[in-house]
């Protein structure tokens, strides 16, 4: 775990503690203010990862020897992966102690639902070439 995890942990720790203290009628601001410091945390990492991004295309375009697409490496998928674990937890937190069940299963609807995304992106077709087997293999039969 680095050190910004441990930080975000901290966080969410002092704003559970927080809760305890103040009670129930702090806790919307309390939840906005911890979701405040998780985005602005996910805006950095973007803002980093978009300028790698960039920097990556602008090398690929002076050397001309290779596709933009060919930026999006096994090291980046699976660090959007861990990147994905690591939020799931404070986000699972978030959920889980602000709706029970169902802000769990939300939390991790919308994680889901972001790595199916991310790994339709980075695999085009990955999808759409099951679907079109399987009416390939009906119209055999």
């Amino acid at each position: 775990m680095d050190g910004r995890d441990t930080d975000l942990k901290k966080e969410l720790d002092a704003t559970l503690q927080t809760r305890r203290e103040l009670g129930e009628e702090y806790e919307s601001a309390l939840v906005d203010s911890f979701l405040e410091k998780v985005d602005q945390r996910i805006d950095g990492a973007v803002e980093r990862r978009v300028r790698r991004q960039f920097a990556e295309q602008q090398m690929t375009a002076a050397r001309d020897s290779r596709s933009p697409r060919a930026t999006d490496s096994f090291g980046e998928r699976f660090g959007f992966g861990i990147v994905s674990l690591v939020l799931a937890v404070p986000l699972s937190a978030i959920g889980g102690g602000v709706a029970n069940l169902p802000g769990l299963l939300t939390a991790w609807a919308g994680i889901v639902g972001v790595n199916v995304v991310q790994a339709a992106r980075t695999n085009p077709g990955l999808f759409g070439r099951r679907r079109a087997a399987a009416r390939e293999d009906r119209w055999e039969d």
